[in-house]
């Protein structure tokens, strides 16, 4: 019984976000439906007929199955009416948050795709005429360019992560039918990372975080990171599945996701110091290898001009100087960045703050994340515990980023919350806390809504907190045993 109700929500989410990407393909309702059907019933008949995906009944609690199907229905039905607005965004009544303006309009996609189009011209992929109108006044909040209903956000990441958003393109020109595509990717890409880190961890705790995925998709964060088009979703994913990919030996295979999230994002490249100090040395020159070949591509496909634009931008991009978010005090204010808490102390009277500052801060960040992640791997974890470890690992690393909105910020700590809430699913205080948990990272509130900025920049504070609270735990258990 409950392989066959896992069955069924695993396979109508791939329906729903299958059913997206094929009318951004081939535009055809009646093409699209039939193809997700196919999908939906190729997937659930792997999990009902394939005994990959270890499901443990007995231990599950009851109360938890139930649980759990209440929020798969609700996910389900949340995730089914975003997709309404990524196939037709005039139909705003299924966005996220209908009443803000903000939420509507803000598409990260959009400066993936207008800089994988600007990627082999004249002007550097890093412009901010490419991004923002020409009366764009650099001490006030941005005003940015318009591509159909959505704003032109600013591009922010090395060159190499251009070849997927350009690879996409060659399947869907218009940004309209690329926003559908990517939506099935990041979707997609999340469910199959929760599914496969959850069967990781074994039967027990294998199902019971199974059960809890739900919550991750269920998350308003989430539901707004999906609906922007952020690629954090898939750079995590990416990052966990690699990592899934090195624990079974399949050393190929995760040395190019861990490569092309590394040359994408750079924060994943903590997961490879974790590698260096467990001397996974097929694993980290796998990693090198593809990570080299990313970058020869890239100098194939675009040549040097963008690695030129980089190095210069580079030093902008890691004090924050680059992001227009620090123009608008509503940006700053739920920033969860380490760095970032410079300026959100602004917003509470407390000056001094400035780029070179945050550079510094963050420099310093980033060598005690390094210290904590080599210490954790030499104590040679076990494997059950090790998903804890690369999901606390992902976290440390993306707290260094100048700027990290609660949006995508909090999805590798949702992700690591199921992880430990499944080891304490037994215990009723555990839950109750890990219930908690959920409600403060799932939170997200629009900066267009009225609200006093302190209260904001306070919920930040709050979400950074339990998300510190959440690596300690995941330190100590993955590393207590030894």
């Amino acid at each position: 019984m409950l392989r066959t109700c896992v069955a069924l929500a695993i396979s109508a989410a791939t329906g729903i976000f299958t059913f997206a990407a094929g009318l951004g393909l081939c535009g055809s309702k009646v093409a699209s439906a039939l193809v997700a059907t196919g999908a939906a019933g190729l997937v659930g008949w792997w999990v009902v007929r394939h005994r990959r995906l270890a499901l443990d009944p007995e231990g599950v609690p009851r109360w938890l199955q139930v649980v759990s199907g209440i929020a798969t229905a609700a996910a389900l039905v949340m995730v089914g009416r975003l997709a309404v607005f990524m196939i037709d965004p005039s139909k705003t009544a299924y966005s996220f948050a209908p009443s803000s303006q903000w939420e509507l309009q803000h598409s990260c996609l959009t400066a993936y795709h207008v800089a994988a189009e600007a990627s082999s011209g004249p002007t550097s992929i890093y412009d901010n005429s490419l991004y923002s109108l020409p009366d764009d006044d650099p001490s006030q909040p941005r005003k940015a360019r318009m591509l159909g209903e959505f704003k032109i956000d600013v591009f922010e990441y090395p060159p190499p992560f251009l070849l997927l958003p350009r690879a996409l393109q060659f399947l869907t020109p218009e940004f309209l039918d690329l926003r559908m595509l990517w939506f099935w990717l990041s979707g997609g890409l999340l469910l199959v990372g929760l599914v496969t880190v959850a069967g990781f961890l074994g039967p027990a705790l294998g199902s019971r975080a199974l059960l809890l995925s739900p919550f991750v998709f269920l998350a308003t964060t989430t539901l707004s990171t999906l609906q922007k088009g952020n690629v954090q979703v898939i750079v995590v994913v990416m990052a966990m599945l690699a990592m899934a990919l090195f624990e079974r030996q399949r050393p190929i295979a995760g040395g190019a996701l861990l490569a092309f999230a590394t040359a994408s994002k750079i924060y994943p490249g903590l997961l490879v110091v974790s590698l260096v100090a467990r001397r996974r040395w097929r694993a980290v020159g796998w990693t090198t290898v593809w990570g080299v070949g990313f970058v020869v591509l890239t100098l194939a496909a675009f040549g040097w001009a963008p690695y030129a634009a980089f190095l210069d931008h580079l030093p902008r991009l890691l004090s924050g100087e680059s992001f227009p978010a620090f123009r608008n005090p509503r940006a700053m204010a739920i920033n969860l960045s380490i760095p970032g808490l410079l300026f959100k102390a602004k917003l509470f009277g407390i000056e001094g703050a400035t780029f070179e500052l945050a550079r510094l801060v963050g420099s310093a960040y980033i060598l005690v994340a390094v210290a904590l992640t080599v210490y954790v791997a030499l104590r040679a974890p076990r494997a059950l515990d090790q998903p804890l470890l690369w999901a606390a690992i992902i976290i440390l690393a993306t707290l260094r980023s100048p700027f990290l909105p609660q949006a995508y910020g909090t999805l590798p700590p949702l992700w690591l919350l199921t992880l430990l809430a499944a080891r304490g699913a037994p215990r009723p205080g555990a839950l109750i806390a890990a219930a908690a948990a959920w409600m403060v990272l799932a939170f997200n509130w629009p900066v267009d809504w009225p609200i006093d900025l302190r209260l904001l920049a306070v919920t930040s504070l709050v979400q950074m907190t339990v998300t510190g609270v959440l690596v300690v735990l995941a330190l100590r258990s993955g590393t207590r045993a030894q």
